[in-house]
Order: structure tokens, then sequence, then C-alpha cells
């Protein structure tokens, strides 16, 4: 059929067996047509003749240069005239000499070569011309044929070439001895045609050896020989030569040329219109005959091309099979006859031929039809198309069941499910180095920033107790919870079940359904029989379909693993080049909530990798640099929810629960995240305690007055961080979102070596946050004259002149050293006797176990670093008193004038005027409440400290005590204490000791004891005979000066 097309198309010179319009280029042809029998010299025949022959010329139909194009027509089939108007046997199209397709001429005119405009350019294609070329032919005919299809050509072309070489080679031999004697019997009639009438003897004499005329002696002829020319008189051979087979006879035809286009002429008038239409009329009939007969046939290619263009598919599935119908027919019509060994009438024959023609186009169409509908089929996802019914199936199982309905060769079910298994594959490989890209650049530009000041980094840190009292704070800085988003929205793309997890749930779901047969149930029932075979998968099938779900389960665990586990990359350019498209994810699974500018970078030159200063982040690719552990426990609670959901989810697959190694592959993911996160929040939960000294703002709490906001702002730090790791390590919500009935828990409790590690950081951040504490006590101000430190982490509130009056403004002077270390010594009894208790008590609770020994290692290190601070305070004052203690008991002086001493020494006076001025101090900056001790703790110990320097006063003013002295005899070289003496020493101890009785310990009084022993070592007999009689004065002398001093101490 095809072959018939190319005849019918090169022979009426026509682009398409159904053109829309008449070809212009046919009425050029007309008009060329009629000029070239104007130009051409008419014979000599009565006028009448000439205007009959013109009018039946010009009253023909405008159809009929198809007709005279037919007339003009080559001898030798499809061959083609030079440009010089020569015919030559080179035809204007060929089939396919490698046998794919009918005709060459056309697959190039359908590729848009211009094949009719230039016959040179079209003769390099065709194999019967001198100028064809077979690299050219390949390159523009067969560029898309596969090597296959090639060798298929090759050998199609030598079974030809074979075919025709033996077949002539059988001619030649077996009548050699006939071409001998035909050849010989052609020469002799030619040259006696040739001959004829001329004189043998000249004809020798001129051309002895040649059997054609020579060209020479007509090469200057300028005279026509036609028999109308009007020099014939001048020209005309005698009779003996017009017969003659010669060039200026016309070859033998000059005598009869003017008389039978005399009878063609006057044949063409008279029967011309009779025999013509009554040909044309029955053709029409038997045409009309057919169509009416054969109407469906006609009818159906077009209702299919209809069907296909409007996408009915039922009215196609419809016309299909009354098309395959119809070839039934015509083939049970050739096969009775072959049967019954009968001829086929023409009509039949006719019939059977529009059936095959008919058959031929509608098999091309749904070929074509099934073609893209495969391509469909492969981009076809698992859901439901947007804007569809409910009610309709699915886009995959409608396109499988149609391509069962048409009938193909290979099963539509196992080649969609292989298509989408490498659909997600593809989409899941590119969606997970896409995110690691933008994760990385992030991460490097993070990383690039200087070093986030202490101040900056207390800020966020403070959030923790702000959103307590007003909601949702931001607890890091912008750029990082960009960073979070980014990466939790990447892990939600991957792991969430409106991402990539759910399309691997989804389809593992839709192959379960194909493997059991539920989902062949809802296909149309009238499926192709050759297609039947398909509705049930084999069990190659089955298995290449599970190890498919398996693979893009592992991808997808691999993808997660390799994400937490690795370090950061070092060269972006292994996975820049080529950059990976951004994956078509839904718009629920969005990859980047950031702006398109915020991601702008050229791959060519991506951000230079983040510097090495030995930070811990460094070594995670998912901790955005210098991030806090406010916003890291946060953020990553969140995702290992996501990922042990996930894991959940995959465990329950009926492909994966019933392999115990997936499931411990599984197991081992969720703890590898886990104990990464684990390991990144600690690192930065650490630097955080150092930098929780930046809480401190030495502003006085609302709540209690004797304290600053730094206990409680660190402890609600702490305590948020608890929390967050709580969640990190049992990943409660994973649990409880677990389905109900799941036969494996991939979720298992953290391993001890993990709450080990929370357990020791914790105690480690509440010691660096600790000794910060005192950092800031101790750090030096700017003095007067410009020395010292001016607070470089410019945390302190500015000071006011003088004690604040905390009930007018809650700031303290935070120059004042004093000052600082009072209210850090109030904060630390603060958080030792309240608020490390319920912290601790809070992590039990939050990882069910006993901090024994911890809670006792907490309490060392609150005490050792109260106690350090607490002598860093006192020390000064201590030796301030000892000074004046020693130089008041050394001056000679102290020794009274008098029997009976009324007075405590001066140096008494200033101990405790000193005293009085601690004692303000501690009063007004750490206020006094109800069951605050402070104050008394510092002058006991003072007192301590007083009665200390006392008796080392008194034992060096009287000298060493000697080896053997005893208290009787009170010799031994040491000084004696006099009577007088002893009762100043007795007055300037006891004025002390009952002045500040309120602060007297158990220690002071044992001194005091040990003082009154040093005393009487130094002291003679008779001094310590006469003291009790002079003890009653004495008591009046103390009465008397504790009366006269109540004003002023």
């Amino acid at each position: 059929m095809a072959e018939t097309e190319r005849i019918l198309l090169n022979h009426y010179k026509l682009p398409s067996l159904f053109p829309a319009e008449w070809p212009a280029e046919k009425d050029e042809s007309d008009a060329s047509s009629d000029e070239e029998q104007k130009n051409k010299p008419l014979p000599k025949v009565p006028a009448t003749k000439l205007q009959s022959a013109k009018s039946k010329r010009m009253s023909r139909s405008r159809f009929s240069v198809l007709e005279r194009s037919a007339s003009k027509a080559s001898s030798v089939p499809g061959s083609q005239k030079t440009r010089d108007g020569h015919e030559n046997i080179v035809q204007k199209d060929e089939a396919d000499p490698l046998g794919m397709t009918a005709s060459v001429v056309n697959t190039l005119r359908r590729r848009g070569l211009p094949v009719e405009d230039d016959a040179e350019y079209r003769n390099r294609f065709l194999l019967s011309s001198t100028t064809f070329s077979p690299a050219l032919f390949l390159s523009k005919v067969h560029n898309d044929a596969s090597t296959e299809q090639l060798l298929q050509g090759l050998d199609f072309l030598s079974r030809s070439i074979e075919k025709k070489s033996a077949s002539l080679k059988v001619l030649v031999e077996s009548n050699f001895q006939r071409f001998i004697k035909a050849k010989a019997t052609i020469d002799n009639v030619y040259n006696e045609m040739r001959n004829q009438g001329s004189d043998p003897e000249a004809e020798k004499r001129s051309r002895p050896h040649s059997r054609h005329a020579s060209s020479s002696s007509w090469k200057h002829s300028r005279h026509p020989s036609g028999p109308f020319s009007p020099n014939n008189n001048k020209t005309r051979l005698d009779d003996k030569r017009k017969n003659a087979l010669v060039k200026e006879s016309e070859y033998g035809v000059q005598g009869i040329k003017a008389p039978l286009t005399e009878v063609s002429i006057k044949a063409e008038e008279v029967w011309g219109p009779a025999l013509g239409g009554r040909e044309r009329e029955e053709s029409l009939k038997g045409i009309l005959t057919v169509l009416e007969r054969n109407r469906g046939l006609f009818e159906v290619g077009v209702a299919i091309q209809d069907a296909i263009k409007r996408k009915d598919y039922e009215t196609l599935v419809e016309e299909y099979n009354r098309a395959k119908r119809f070839a039934d027919d015509a083939r049970d019509a050739a096969n009775r006859a072959n049967y019954n060994n009968t001829e086929l009438t023409d009509l039949e024959v006719y019939q059977i031929l529009v059936t095959a023609r008919m058959s031929a186009d509608v098999e091309e169409q749904v070929g074509t039809f099934k073609n893209a509908t495969r391509h469909r089929l492969a981009d076809a996802g698992s859901g439901k198309q947007a804007g569809t019914d409910d009610s309709k199936p699915e886009e995959y199982l409608e396109l499988i069941g149609l391509l069962l309905q048409l009938g193909v060769e290979e099963n539509p079910i196992t080649f969609w499910l292989q298509s989408r298994a490498e659909k997600l594959k593809s989409k899941l490989t590119r969606t997970a180095e896409f995110s690691k890209i933008q994760i990385e650049v992030l991460r490097r530009r993070l990383a690039n920033n200087d070093k986030p000041s202490l101040k900056t980094s207390a800020s966020y840190l403070r959030s923790a107790s702000v959103r307590e009292r007003q909601g949702n704070i931001n607890t890091d800085a912008p750029k990082i919870i960009e960073f979070w988003d980014f990466v939790d929205s990447s892990m939600s793309a991957l792991l969430a079940t409106h991402g990539l997890l759910g399309e691997i749930v989804e389809y593992w779901e839709i192959a379960q359904s194909f493997i059991n047969g539920s989902a062949q149930r809802r296909l149309p029932s009238d499926v192709e029989k050759r297609s039947r075979e398909h509705l049930d998968l084999s069990g190659e099938s089955v298995e290449d379909v599970q190890n498919r779900n398996v693979d893009l389960i592992n991808i997808l665990r691999e993808c997660v693993f390799i994400f937490f586990a690795d370090p950061p990359i070092e060269d972006l350019s292994a996975i820049l080049s080529p950059m990976p498209e951004t994956p078509a994810t839904p718009k629920s699974a969005a990859l980047s909530p950031l702006d398109k500018t915020k991601f702008n970078f050229d791959p060519a030159n991506p951000p230079p990798p983040s510097p090495l200063r030995g930070a811990a982040w460094e070594k995670y690719a998912f901790w955005p640099p210098y991030a806090n552990a406010l916003s890291g426990v946060h953020y990553l609670s969140r995702i290992l929810i996501l990922v042990g959901t996930a894991c959940g989810e995959l465990a329950s697959l009926g492909i994966i629960k019933h392999d115990q190694q997936h499931i411990e592959m599984l197991k081992s993911l969720v703890g590898a995240v886990r104990e990464r996160c684990v390991q990144a929040v600690c690192a930065a939960w650490e630097a955080d305690a150092e930098n929780a000294k930046g809480l401190e703002d030495w502003i006085r709490s609302s709540e209690r007055h004797d304290v600053t906001n730094m206990p409680e702002r660190f402890v609600a730090f702490e305590r948020e961080v608890v929390t967050g790791m709580q969640q990190i390590c049992y990943l409660q919500e994973a649990r409880a979102s677990k389905k109900e009935g799941a036969e494996v828990d991939v979720l298992a409790p953290p391993p001890q070596k993990v709450v080990q590690t929370v357990r020791s950081q914790f105690v480690k951040s509440l010691y660096k946050a600790l000794s910060g504490m005192v950092e800031n006590a101790e750090r030096k101000r700017k003095t007067e004259d410009g020395t010292g430190d001016d607070d470089a982490s410019g945390l302190t509130v500015p000071a006011r002149n003088g004690y604040a009056d905390f009930n007018k403004s809650a700031t303290v002077d935070s120059n004042n050293k004093n000052v600082r270390k009072l209210l850090t010594l109030s904060n630390l009894q603060h958080l030792r006797k309240d608020l490390i208790a319920s912290l601790l008590a809070h992590f039990e609770t939050a990882f069910s176990v006993k901090l024994t020994d911890e809670s006792k290692t907490i309490r060392d290190v609150v005490s050792q670093i109260d106690a350090r601070l607490f002598q860093s305070y006192t020390r000064p004052i201590v030796d301030q008193l000892t000074t004046l203690i020693k130089a008041g008991v050394a001056d000679p002086n102290w020794a009274p004038r008098s029997r009976r001493p009324d007075d405590a020494r001066p140096y008494v006076y200033s101990v405790l005027l000193a005293l009085v001025a601690v004692q303000s101090e501690v009063s007004i900056t750490a206020v006094a409440v109800p069951d605050h001790v402070l104050t008394k703790h510092i002058l006991s110990y003072l007192l301590e400290q007083v009665c200390v320097a006392l008796m080392e006063a008194f034992k060096a003013r009287a000298g060493p005590v000697a080896p053997n002295a005893t208290a009787t005899s009170g010799s031994g070289g040491v000084a004696k204490y006099t009577l007088p003496m002893l009762m100043q020493a007795t007055l300037d101890l006891e004025f002390l000791a009952q002045t500040l009785s309120v602060y007297t310990t158990e220690r002071a009084s044992d001194v005091q004891g040990q003082i009154y022993k040093v005393l009487d070592e130094r002291t003679d007999s008779e001094a310590r005979g006469s003291l009790p009689k002079e003890l009653p004065e004495m008591r009046k002398t103390l009465k008397n000066l504790k009366e006269k001093t109540r004003g002023e101490l």
C-alpha cells in the first residue's frame, strides 16, 4: 500500500493523496503547457479543424492537467528530466534500499528538506543516481535509526543485491547464444534502416567502420528538419532517404507524421466526448457504489483520528474494534477463497485492498497513539489529577486500561511500576543532592560571618525565660532560624507523609494491589485477547517490583544517614557540575522557605569553605554555625520525630516488617541520627553555658529583690534544653504517632551511652555557668583614672550614684565589685537552696534516672564556688580588720595608765565601725528578706576572724610562751600581762563580743576561750588572783560603754 501511495504521488505530482486545496503549481503548469503549445509550430490543417480542436481543448476540465501530466509521463516509470529537458533513468523517487520506508522522497519531505525544488540535491539520496551519497543518505533518512535497525537494513540490501545478481546471471548464462544472435540481428536491421536510400560506396568511403552517423556532419546545420518547417523546400530529402533511420527524416516517421496528426485531431473531435464521458460515468458509478457499500471502511480512520484529538477513549476503542472486525472479515474472505481454491471477484479484491489500506492507516494511527500513551503512562503519578472527578480512576489506571483494550505486547502494569520506581529513585536522589548543596551553601555563608558577641548570644539565651511570659520569641539569629527552617523543610520533603516517603509508601500499596489482583478489578472488562495475559503479574515481575521498592527504601535511608553522619562537604564542584535540576515536588512539600534571591550563587564560584577554628559545629553538616542549644533542641526534636515516624512507617510495610536485616538497618538509622544530634546539641550546650554569664544584667528580680534576673534566666534555659534533649532521646511524639497494631518497633530507648553524655553535659553546664557568675562578680571595672576593664561584653547596666533604693529602681551599682560579689553570693544561695534542686528533679523526671552522684557533685561545686566568692569578698575586709587589731594592740599606748581602765581602745571602735559599714553594704545590696542569712553569715565570719586576729595580736605583744612554762609560774621569759593590761585586754575583747553577740558563733566562742587561755598563760599569779575582785567594776564599765555607744553602733 505504501508503494501504491508513492506511485500515485509521483504520477500526479502531488504532495499528499488528500490535498486540502488545489496546488498552485498546477495552474502554473497549465499556463506553461499552453504557452508551449502556442510557441510550437503547428502542422498545416484546415482552419475549421484548428478552431474545433481549440474549443475542445478549452472546454475540458481544469483537472485535465492531471491527465495531461500522465500522458507526458516518461516511458521509464519515475524517471526525471534534466535541466536541458533530456530524460535520464534516475527516478524521481525510490523505495528505501534498506527496506525501512516505502518512499525516500516522502521521508525527506516530512523532514523539511528541499528535495522537490533541487533535483541535484534529491539525486544524492537516490540509489539509481551516480551522485548518490551514502553518508548523506544515512545522516538524513536514517538519522534516528538504531544499530539493530541498520544491521537489519544491511541484511535486506545484501539480499536484494544477491537476488538481482543471481537472476541476471542465470538469465545471461542460459541465453548467451540468443543474446549474441539478437545483437547481430539488431545491428543488421539498424544498418539497413539507417542506410536506406544512400550510396553504399560513398558511405563506405566516408565512414568505413561506424554504424552511427557522424555528429560532425550535422554539427553546423542550422536548418530544421520538420515537415512543417518554412524552409522545407530547401532541405527536403529525396524520396529514397525520407524513411531512413536518421535524424534528418525524424528517424523514419516524417512521412506519416502529418497524416497521423490530422487523424488524431479528427478522432478527438468525433469520439472524444462520447468515450470520455461514458468512461467517467462508469467510473463514478463504481466509486459511489463501493463507497456506499463500504462507508464504514472509509469512516473508521477519520473517526479514530477524531477520537484521539478529543481524547474520547471509549469511542477510540469502539472504532478500533470495528476496524479489526473489518480486517477480520476481509481476511476470512481471502482464506475462504484460498481454501475453496476459487478466484476472488474484482469487487472482493477491491474490498480487500481498501480494507488493507484502512487497516494499515488505523494501525499506524493507533500505534502512534500507543507510543504517546506509553510516554504519558511513564510520566503518570500515582495520585488523581488535579480537578478530576473523584469517581474517575487515577490517570495511571485509566492509561493502563486503555492500553490493555487496544492490545499491547509489553505488560503496561509492569511498565508503569518500573517507570514509577525509576522516577521516584531519580526524584529522591535529585532532591537529596539539591538539599545538601543548598544546606552546605547556607552553612558556609554563616560560617564565614564573624562570631556573634557575648551580648548577642546572651540576648537569645534569655528567650527561654521570656517565652514563658510573652509567648514565642526567636531562640536564635534570623539567619540561623532560616537555616533550621530549610533543614526542617528539606527533611519534610523526604520523610513527611506528603513528601517522598508518602509517595514510596503509596507506590508499594499500589504495587501490592496489583500483585494480589485487587487493582485489576478496577480495570475495564473488555480487555483485548492478547492483553489478558498481562493482568496477572509473573513471579519475576513481582520479585522485580519488590526489589525496586526495597531499593527506594534503602536510598531514602542512605540519604538521611549520610546527611547526619557525614561531615560537611569539602568540595562542592563535584556535585555542582552539572547543577541538579529542582525536583518536581508537590507544593505541600516545597523544599525552601527562602526567597530565590537568598540562594543566588554562581555554581562555578561557590562560597569558600568555612574556616577551621576548632569549633565543635565544624563536624556537623546539619548544624548551623554559631547556633545555640535552644534552637538546636527545638528543631532537632522535630526532625527526630520525622525520622522516627518515617522509620516506623517503613517498618510497617509488608515488604520490610518480615525482614529482620532491614528492620535493624532502620533501628540503626534512628540510633545514629539521635546520637549525632545529641552530640551536636551537647557541644552547643557547653558553649552556651560559657555564654550564660551574659545573662547577668545586674537588675534585681521583680519577684525577689535580693537576687538578680540571672538565676531564673539560667534555670529557664537549662530546663528548656533538658526538655528538648528528652524529646530527642526518647521520641515520645513519634511513638504516639505509631500505627496501632504495628508489629515492629524501631524506636528503641536511648542507649546508656547517650543518656550518660547528656547527664555529664548537664553537670558541666551548671559548673561553667556558676563559674561565669563568679567571673562576672570579679571582673574589673574602669576606674576614674581610666584603668581596669571597661566591660568589653557590654552586659552591665549603667550605675547610679550611691546605692539605689530597690523600691524606686531595680538597677544597682554594677561598677562596685563588692556589690557584684554580694549579689552573686545571694544568687548562689538562691540557686543552691531552691532552683538547682528543682532543676535536678526536672532532669530526673525527664530521663527517669536518679542523679545521686551528680547531685552531690553539683552541691560540692556550688559550695566550692560560693566559698571561693565568699573568700574573695571577705579577704580584703579581714586583712583590714587584722591590720587594725594588730596595730592597736601593739601600740605602746595600749597599756592603761590608771589602775582600772574605763574605756576600750580606739582600734576596737575602728573595727566596729568597719563591721558596721560591711553590714550596711550587705543589707542594702543583698536586700534582707525573712529567710535571708547572707548578712549574718558574713558578719559571723568576720567576728571569728576578729577573734583570731585578737588572739594573734595578744600573743605577739606578750611574746612566745616558754616550753616549760606553767600557768602558775609565769616564768620562762614571757612578757607578763599586768593586772591593768589584763583588764584592758578583757575589756576590749568583751566589748567586741557583746556588741556583736548577734553574730556570735560556736567557733567565735571557742576562739574567745583560747584568747583568755593565752592571756592567762602570760599573766603572773598576783594579777590572776586580783582579777576576780575587779570583775564587778569591769561589768559596770562594759555596761556604760554599751549604753554610750548604742546610738553609734
